[in-house]
Parts: C-alpha cells; sequence; structure tokens
C-alpha cells in the first residue's frame, strides 16, 4: 500500500504507514547500492542535532517568531519529543536510505526532517499525511540548518559518544585484565624472543606489562580520538558564511549537544573550514587505526605464546571455545586471537577509506563523501570495542600461563651467554654459543668444562632471575 507524497519536484508514491516523505523515498529509489542504511549510532546523533537545533531555534524565538508559519509553544514541544524519540532510537526502522547517496548526506538529513515532522504532526494529534504540513520538515525541522553543517554534526557526535560509551570502557577492561596478570605471572620465567630468534630471559609477567602499557596507551589514543571531533560545524549552514541562520545558533547547539552527551563539544572556530574539511575526522580514525595496530599486536603474540600444546611454545593456554577442525579430532585453535587481527585489518582498511575521502572529497565549501566517512569511523569504532569486550570475556579471563613450559627452554638457550660479556668479552662468548650449538651442550655445562669461571662467579653470572633486570 502507498500514498502519494509531493515535493519540489512532483509526486512520488511512498509507503503508506511511513513517516518519512517524498525525498526520502525519491533517495530509496536512487541508490540500491549495498543493502547497508545508516547505524543506529548516526541516525540517534541525528536525532540529538536536531533536538538541539529546535532547542536553539525555540529559545531564540526563531520557531514562535514572525516568519512563515510560526509555530505554538505546544507545536514545539511535539516537535522537541519527535526529536527524542529519534536520539532514543524508537524510529530507526524510518530510516532506509543507503550510505552510499548524495556526498553531503542530504537525503538522510531530509530524511531526519520529514520523520521528525511527521511523528511531531502525530503527536499533535493532526493529520501527518496531510499535503499542509503544520510542522513542516524544511521551515521548522530544518530550520536555521544546512545538510553541509548538521550532517557531519552529526557524524562527530554519533563518533564521539561511540567511543567515550563503548570503546573507550573496552579498552580499559582489556588493560586491567592484562595488567592483572602481569602482577600474577611476575615470578615465572621464560626466554625472550627478538626476530622469532632466542633472546635473553624475562619474566612472563614483565612480558604481559608490555602488553598492558600498549593497551593503557590506546585508552589514551581513544580518547585523543574523540577530541579530535570535539569542533561541530553546526551555524556553517550551506557554505560556512551563517546565512539564515542566527549568529549565536552554532554555540547554542554545541552546548546543548554537550550537555545531552556529556562530552564538551563546541562550535567550529572557523565554519569554512568546519564545513568543508573532514580533516578532524580523518585524525580521529587515524588513531583508531593505531589501536588496531595494537590489538593485532597483542593478539597476534598471544597466539604464538599459546602454539601447540606439544610442538609449539605453549607458555600460555589459551581457552578452548570450540572444534578447531572438520578432520583433525581434538584439534583447537585461537579463534579469538583471530577475530581481533581480522577486525584490526578491516579498521586498517577502513582508515584508507576515510583519508581517501578526506584529501579528495573537499572541494571548496564541503566535502562530498561524507556518509562514506562517517560509516567507516563508526563501523571502527563499533567492531575495536565489540572485539575487546569479547577477547577479554572468552580469551583472556580464561588464559593460563605453563610455568614449566616457560622455564623450560631458559637453561638450555644459548643467549644466556650474553650475561658473560662483561666477564670474558663478547668474542669468547660468541665462540661459546657457536659450540654450545654444535655440540648440543648447555653454556653452563661448556663453561665449567673449560674452567671459564670460578663455580660461584659462574652461577652468579647465569642466574636466569638476574638477567631480568638492570644490573649496577
Amino acid at each position: 500500500m502507498f500514498r502519494t507524497e509531493h515535493d519540489s519536484m512532483g509526486d512520488v508514491k511512498v509507503p503508506a504507514k511511513a513517516y518519512y516523505g517524498a525525498q526520502t523515498q525519491r533517495a530509496v529509489e536512487n541508490f540500491p547500492i549495498s543493502g547497508w542504511p545508516l547505524s543506529s549510532e548516526m541516525i540517534r546523533a541525528l536525532g540529538m542535532v536536531k533536538y538541539a537545533a529546535a532547542i536553539a531555534n525555540r529559545d531564540l524565538g526563531k520557531l514562535t517568531g514572525t516568519g512563515k508559519r510560526p509555530l505554538t509553544k505546544q507545536q514545539v514541544e511535539f516537535l522537541l519529543a519527535a526529536c527524542h524519540e529519534v536520539a532514543e532510537g524508537k524510529l530507526d526502522d524510518q530510516f532506509p536510505i543507503d550510505v552510499f547517496q548524495t556526498g553531503s548526506g542530504t537525503s538522510s538529513n531530509m530524511n531526519a526532517n520529514e520523520v521528525i515532522a511527521n511523528r511531531a504532526i502525530e503527536l499533535a494529534s493532526g493529520d501527518r499525511f496531510a499535503a499542509d504540513k503544520p510542522i513542516h520538515p524544511n521551515d521548522h525541522v530544518n530550520m536555521g540548518q544546512s545538510t553541509n553543517d548538521m550532517f557531519p554534526t552529526a557524524i562527530h557526535v554519533a563518533v564521539a559518544v561511540a567511543i567515550k560509551v563503548h570503546l573507550v570502557p573496552a579498552l580499559k577492561a582489556m588493560q586491567a585484565d592484562l595488567a592483572k596478570k602481569a602482577a600474577a605471572w611476575d615470578k615465572i620465567i621464560k626466554i625472550g624472543r627478538t626476530h622469532l630468534a632466542d633472546a635473553t630471559p624475562l619474566r612472563l609477567g614483565q612480558e604481559f606489562g608490555g602488553f598492558a602499557r600498549q593497551l593503557e596507551l590506546s585508552v589514551a589514543r581513544a580518547e585523543a580520538a574523540m577530541n579530535a571531533v570535539l569542533e561541530l560545524p553546526a551555524g556553517g549552514t550551506a557554505v560556512g558564511s551563517g546565512i539564515n541562520t542566527h549568529p549565536e545558533f552554532g554555540k547554542r547547539v554545541a552546548a546543548s549537544l554537550a550537555h545531552q552527551t556529556g562530552i564538551e563539544f563546541a562550535e567550529a572556530k572557523n565554519h569554512f573550514e568546519g564545513n568543508a574539511q573532514r580533516d578532524g575526522l580523518v585524525e580521529c580514525h587515524g588513531q583508531l587505526r593505531a589501536i588496531a595496530t595494537t590489538l593485532f599486536n597483542v593478539a597476534n603474540n598471544l597466539r604464538w605464546l599459546g602454539s601447540g600444546p606439544r610442538c609449539g611454545f605453549y607458555e600460555i593456554s589459551i581457552p578452548d571455545r570450540q572444534p578447531g577442525s572438520s578432520i583433525m579430532p581434538g584439534k583447537v585453535n585461537p579463534v579469538m586471537c583471530e577475530s581481533m587481527m581480522q577486525v584490526a585489518a578491516r579498521v586498517m582498511g577502513n582508515d584508507q577509506t576515510v583519508a581517501f575521502s578526506g584529501a579528495t572529497g573537499g572541494q571548496f565549501q564541503l566535502n562530498i563523501m561524507m556518509p562514506v566517512m562517517g560509516h567507516a569511523t563508526l563501523e571502527s569504532s563499533r567492531l575495536l570495542a565489540s572485539s575487546c569486550r569479547a577477547f577479554v570475556e572468552f580469551c583472556l579471563d580464561g588464559m593460563a600461563a605453563n610455568q614449566e613450559s616457560c622455564e623450560a627452554s631458559v637453561e638450555k638457550s644459548l643467549s644466556m651467554v650474553t650475561s658473560l660479556n662483561p666477564l670474558i668479552g663478547y668474542e669468547q662468548a660468541a665462540a661459546l654459543a657457536k659450540e654450545a650449538f654444535k655440540t648440543g651442550r648447555t653454556i653452563r655445562e661448556l663453561c665449567r668444562e673449560k674452567n671459564i669461571l670460578p663455580e660461584d662467579q659462574l652461577t652468579a653470572a647465569l642466574d636466569p632471575w638476574s638477567m631480568t633486570e638492570p644490573q649496577a
């Protein structure tokens, strides 16, 4: 069933009960591309942005003023209520437009305007299907606004909220778990590896302390990513000049959004930059890429450390989550590590999309690649947060140290000879290492056979624990 709606281009058939109207339906028909609608985070951000705009226009006397068809105070309240419903996610199914649409996001901005106007009319007990809208999508919902400043504002809000609410807590939880294991495993000595080759000893706790520090830095990077999108373009309207809006509009919208989210949003210092370029979003995603690099590194290291159980390192045991092979009975794989590594790969790919769109999409007063930039950044934040939460629950929490495996390789390592350098010199130490490798004997055994050092001095020099810390 359909109804007929009218816009500046003529009549359009729209699903009978839809809250959206003609412009949304045109976009649905024009962009049958991916089947990916705007994310729920982006839809809710549009609701918050429209709410902030309505609050600003209400308080500035614009909605109830002397313009075309001023609203009553009650109508304004219904308009605000409709915005709030979008912000709460109650109307997500009314946003059907594909991500790959007009590059400014005009289609989705009008989608929000139409849905909010029609829902506000319905809340006011009016006829939302009437041709003459008492609450109009352009004249009232979009008052003092352009897609060119409000859609990027919504992107910034959606991204900042996603990072604050989901990504930062997930990274903190992963950091805390790694730090806990670092403390618990501080007495377990193992062999170090550089270039995938034997190196000097260290403690398993020290190794995990390094991982924990990587996550601590990732938290800081996530916070820096959020800070990169705190300036909001709202108030610039079409090209940054602020035509058709009140001089205080941008400041008031930013203040309202800060109040709604608890995030320190501020009006763009220069609206021509704020409208035209998405450098802040590129910077933001660059930090997400760095976080992805860290997560890939940590997951891959844990995958190596857990390799085995008999023919690998097996210095840690990773929880069994599912059968690992359709042909090899009993085989179990490090699936959570592999999942996180794939997430990291996707985020790195998204970074290419965001950087390319930022560099090539901004001509003169507008970037025309914004929907895909917002989609990619939100996807990356969501994937990183979800991956961290799953990794903590299904991998880190049940991980255990295999102390026997850790300590078994320390004594036979050729790099034990490193501690003899200050006592016998590099050349003689290197000769000992080569002979130990050829004969299969340990460094300690060769030193005793050759009487390289007195026993007490040799014992002190080849003490693995002493090799895990600086020496005076």
